[in-house]
């Protein structure tokens, strides 16, 4: 289902003054496929835009842990978690058609170990693997293009980090 909202302009983290917007914190799952890292983009419920697993922190876990239990619940996605965020962006969250809160998103990687078929929200959403530069064209958000792009793991390890431009 597609909901038709009024568009906001785009804000970056540095126009959301500190404690006005809301944080939330997301999952950037990743693998390496055909020589790249490859990323998990779902589609959202409400307007079926491709965006990272992301949502509301939950009490008694930390954020990263709370973005790995969104990875779960709307991608069927398990993995090694790093628990330092890769980065952050902003955008406007909407609660209903004319009212939005802006929302600065925190984003842990999430190497993926393993993807089920049966997740909480599997008959909720659409799920498919990306390159960056793929997964940056279909986002919205401008300072998650940019983090989407400048995504490589670091080395031949585990551990992603933005590229060095």
């Amino acid at each position: 289902m597609t909901i038709q909202r009024r568009q906001m302009p785009a804000i970056g983290v540095e126009d959301v003054p500190k404690g006005k917007g809301r944080i939330q914190v997301a999952a950037l799952c990743w693998r390496n496929r055909d020589g790249g890292p490859r990323i998990l983009l779902v589609t959202s419920r409400d307007t079926g835009r491709w965006v990272l697993p992301k949502g509301w922190p939950i009490d008694g876990l930390t954020a990263a842990e709370a973005a790995a239990r969104e990875a779960w619940e709307e991608a069927g996605i398990e993995g090694k978690l790093r628990k330092k965020p890769l980065g952050r962006f902003a955008y406007h969250k909407y609660l209903g058609p004319e009212k939005a809160v802006p929302c600065v998103v925190d984003i842990f990687a999430l190497k993926v170990k393993s993807m089920a078929d049966n997740f909480p929200e599997s008959g909720q959403r659409k799920r498919k693997w990306f390159t960056a530069e793929e997964a940056a064209a279909r986002v919205d958000e401008p300072e998650l293009k940019a983090l989407l792009r400048s995504f490589a793991p670091k080395g031949q390890g585990d551990t992603p980090q933005p590229r060095e431009h």
